[in-house]
């Protein structure tokens, strides 16, 4: 995943789209754990992250317009 620098690079629309296409990835990854079909943790993890940082990067845009 991209860091903080490169992120900020972006526009509101495509960190609007990243959010939502990670939020997507999380909610699958859910449902694999649920039904005991997770491969690895460290994957969720990881999603949960880069969904911190797009979201964190998308409200400095944000108060920063």
């Amino acid at each position: 995943m991209a860091t903080a620098k490169e992120l900020r690079e972006l526009g509101i629309s495509e960190l609007q789209a990243k959010a939502t296409e990670l939020k997507e990835s999380l909610f699958q990854q859910q449902l694999q754990r649920r039904t005991g079909s997770l491969g690895s943790p460290q994957a969720r993890t990881a999603i949960r992250r880069d969904l911190a940082r797009v979201l964190m990067v998308l409200g400095e845009k944000n108060k920063a317009a």
